[in-house]
């Protein structure tokens, strides 16, 4: 089932509806009436409203410019069940001609983790982070299954763009690094699906044993004390890019306030890493008590 979150932009005059699966592929659309839309029985449908002025569509969102007729808090949840009601109903959100998909390209990049190999496509291939340790992990994952298979495959990390693959050490990269980029080329292409995120969800939510490690389900932010909730947060902003342009992730997973530990969960290239653990734990010990002072014993970094 579609469902939506309500987000802010910097624009007090437009909100952003994030769904929880892919809305379109590849390309964006603005409309600015309901002629523009005449491909869209979405966008259309949304300009029945009269407060609607623009909007917007591109990859797992719906974003809604309005008028100043009225204020948001008093039509944003109109919006939300309006197109949870729409798109579980069938309505089509962009109607196209039948056309060449873009091509697919994977490529691969090298990470300090000499075990590890981060492999990038030119498309968005999942809205959260997924972390496997093994083929039982993925069973909501084809693409990690697939992966699995080969036996030099230990790990599959897989957020935003790219994955992240630790192989055993029964070979190197130089021997196998053409057939796992053309098996993940493969895959995309016959746009077979990466991670079935609406069921991985669904057993995180049941509280079964979770098929995937996301980020998203390791904590609820808002149930995070204050002292958590600011950890979570320079976590994102300040350490979570520069991990990620490596291959790997950290999710924040504990703060105990008698201690005043820290525990963390790396991810991706990062896990296993011969340097990344002491590296960053001293990196992220030293950012978190000099932002919050005398808040901060020690960090203690796990893999995942």
């Amino acid at each position: 089932m579609i469902s939506f979150d309500i987000k802010s932009t910097k624009s007090p005059a437009i909100k952003k509806f994030e769904a929880n699966q892919f809305l379109v592929d590849y390309e964006s659309y603005e409309f600015a009436n309901i002629d523009e839309a005449n491909n869209s029985p979405l966008a259309q449908k949304l300009f029945y409203l009269p407060f609607v002025k623009k909007v917007y569509i591109a990859q797992n969102f719906v974003a809604i410019e309005k008028y100043d007729i009225v204020d948001w808090h008093d039509v944003e949840q109109e919006i939300v069940d309006q197109l949870t009601e729409m798109l579980n109903s069938g309505v089509a959100v962009v109607q196209q001609a039948a056309k060449k998909p873009a091509a697919i390209t994977v490529y691969a990049e090298s990470t300090p983790n000499p075990s590890t190999m981060k492999f990038v496509a030119n498309k968005k291939l999942v809205l959260g982070t997924y972390d496997f340790q093994d083929i039982d992990d993925a069973k909501h994952s084809p693409l990690a299954q697939e992966l699995f298979k080969l036996p030099f495959v230990k790990a599959v990390f897989i957020d935003e763009n790219y994955l992240s693959i630790q192989k055993y050490d029964v070979t190197d990269w130089e021997s196998i690094t053409v057939e796992v980029r053309e098996l993940i080329k493969s895959h995309l292409e016959t746009e077979k699906t990466v991670v079935n995120e609406e069921m991985a969800a669904a057993t995180t939510t049941a509280g079964q044993q979770e098929a995937v490690g996301t980020s998203k389900a390791s904590v609820d932010f808002d149930q995070l004390d204050d002292t958590s909730q600011k950890i979570a947060s320079i976590l994102d902003e300040y350490v979570k890019p520069a991990v990620a342009s490596d291959g790997g992730n950290i999710v924040f997973q504990s703060y105990d306030q008698q201690s005043k530990e820290v525990r963390v969960v790396l991810q991706g290239a990062c896990s296993g890493c011969p340097s990344s653990t002491m590296t960053l734990k001293n990196g992220i010990e030293t950012m978190l008590k000099d932002m919050l002072p005398n808040q901060i014993s020690h960090v203690t970094a796990l893999n995942g």
